[in-house]
């Protein structure tokens, strides 16, 4: 396939994506290059060619892409790019009533969320602000967000000026542009109006909110790295990221008693069985504690 082609093709792929899907930028960058990836393996020059690929060609390219080095669950990321493409294709060839190949992708273990407590929470949101810097305030403000209300952080970056000052809630555009209301707590707006007034650059309608020292819309990698230092500084594994926040809001609303109905449509899952993974994290915790704190070596045999 000519770089030419092969340019038309993943053009067309991304406008389905961004446009038809409205799958988020992320998403849509994985999806493209796995589709470009299987473009070069099977050298397909048509949409037809490419949708007539088989089960076969699938496990052949995984078998590939499996000895570049990549494991179980990068290859069921890929499984899951190559059933949306193939059925794009096959819609686009005029074959969609033909039977699709049948694909199963490789089975992985989901590890369950890692959320932090919310000490650690709060103490790495105020860490990163310790300059008092406009910088570190608006770190703050994007961690707030992601606990407080529970946003996944590409959610809270594409906040605009439109969107203050904020309100008792906040309207979300998240994931397939679904739409939920989030409660926003008085702790939150203080700390996204803190970072407005220290901002230098003005707070306008359909800029971003969150911009970088260049005036950019800022990028996920500097919220990560500013957490990164925090977490250090502060003894934290690994797993104390950003998205750990968003599941420490989850978990420890459900410790608190909320439903799991209620906490899905904060979180905005499109099933139920998203959210359901969080009575585990807290019966995982429940267990740790009664693991460390449980007297057991003073307890009396019984006779």
């Amino acid at each position: 396939m000519s770089d030419q082609a092969k340019a038309d093709f993943l053009a067309e792929w991304r406008a389905h994506l961004g446009e038809g899907r409205r799958f988020s930028p992320h998403t849509i960058r994985a999806y493209l290059a796995t589709a470009g990836r299987l473009l070069d393996f099977r050298n397909a020059n048509s949409w037809h060619e490419v949708a007539s690929i088989e089960a076969r060609d699938i496990r052949a390219f995984l078998a590939y892409r499996r000895s570049e080095g990549i494991e179980n669950s990068s290859a069921a990321r890929e499984m899951s790019a190559l059933k949306t493409f193939l059925a794009f294709a096959r819609t686009r060839a005029g074959v969609g009533d033909e039977a699709a190949p049948r694909l199963r992708g490789p089975k992985i273990k989901k590890g369950l969320p890692r959320p932090v407590t919310p000490d650690e929470a709060i103490a790495l949101a105020d860490l990163v602000a310790d300059a008092e810097s406009w910088t570190g305030k608006r770190d703050r403000a994007v961690l707030y967000l992601l606990y407080g209300a529970g946003l996944r952080i590409a959610e809270a970056l594409s906040l605009n000026g439109d969107d203050v000052p904020l309100d008792d809630a906040l309207r979300i555009s998240g994931k397939g542009g679904n739409e939920r209301i989030v409660p926003i707590l008085a702790p939150v707006r203080e700390a996204v109006a803190s970072y407005c007034d220290a901002s230098p650059f003005p707070v306008e309608r359909g800029m971003p909110l969150f911009r970088g020292a260049k005036g950019g819309r800022l990028s996920q990698g500097m919220v990560q790295k500013a957490v990164a230092r925090a977490r250090i500084a502060l003894g934290l594994p690994t797993t104390a990221t950003p998205h750990a926040l968003r599941h420490s809001f989850a978990s420890h609303l459900l410790g608190a008693g909320t439903d799991l109905r209620s906490i899905q449509e904060l979180l905005g899952h499109a099933s139920l069985g998203s959210t359901q993974i969080y009575t585990k994290v807290d019966s995982a915790m429940l267990l740790d504690t009664y693991r460390s704190a449980h007297p057991r070596e003073r307890i009396d045999p019984v006779d």
